[in-house]
């Protein structure tokens, strides 16, 4: 047998089915595989690393109390992000204060990149002022979007999900994605108008 020969990775597919047959260490697998994307969408819409830990914890649990259900009508895939949409929105209504990104979260590493540092500042400190202002901006401006238009912008635009995909996992129709999308954009180029002309 070659070393070299990579081992196939078993589908989501297998992986349930284990699951669903009680094999723990199958759904360990699949906590592996979702639990970046999964870390992306909830930060970006709780902008709170603490906030996000723990739904993750508990969108894991919930899916693995669930998975008997799991018929596999959509993906697994769809399925997980449809549990942590919902129950991060849950989430954010019952919280009431808004809470803005810090901007010197220590998680937030790209700041202290010395390539993104020597691509926005060219030695010029007041520019590297205005890409801390322009992220701060950005930041409050998502913070002020609805809890629906937050979660498209999320999907779409930092995750890169397709509208279709977005539109079964939200449960509502591709021209509903995109008309939220519009209007979020809309309401984001608003809030950054009054930088921009600076």
């Amino acid at each position: 047998m070659n070393p070299d020969l990579e081992i196939p990775q078993p589908d989501d597919q297998d992986l349930v089915a284990r699951t669903q047959g009680g094999d723990p260490s199958a759904f360990d697998t699949l906590v592996v595989r979702y639990s970046p994307r999964l870390y992306g969408l909830v930060y970006h819409m709780t902008s709170n690393h603490e906030d996000t830990n723990d739904l993750l914890q508990d969108v894991f649990a919930k899916a693995y109390r669930s998975i008997c259900n799991f018929r596999g009508k959509s993906s697994f895939y769809t399925w997980l992000h449809s549990i942590a949409v919902n129950m991060t929105i849950n989430f954010l209504k019952k919280r009431n204060r808004r809470q803005h990104p810090s901007l010197n979260d220590p998680d937030s590493k790209i700041e202290n990149d010395p390539d993104f540092i020597a691509a926005t500042s060219n030695g010029d400190p007041t520019k590297e002022v205005s890409v801390h202002e322009l992220q701060k901006k950005l930041n409050g401006a998502m913070q002020k979007l609805s809890h629906d238009h937050r979660i498209v912008v999320t999907m779409f635009d930092i995750q890169g999900m397709p509208h279709a995909e977005i539109a079964k996992i939200l449960k509502i129709s591709e021209g509903t994605v995109r008309s939220r999308l519009f209007y979020a954009h809309r309401q984001l180029q608003n809030s950054l108008h009054e930088f921009k002309k600076k």
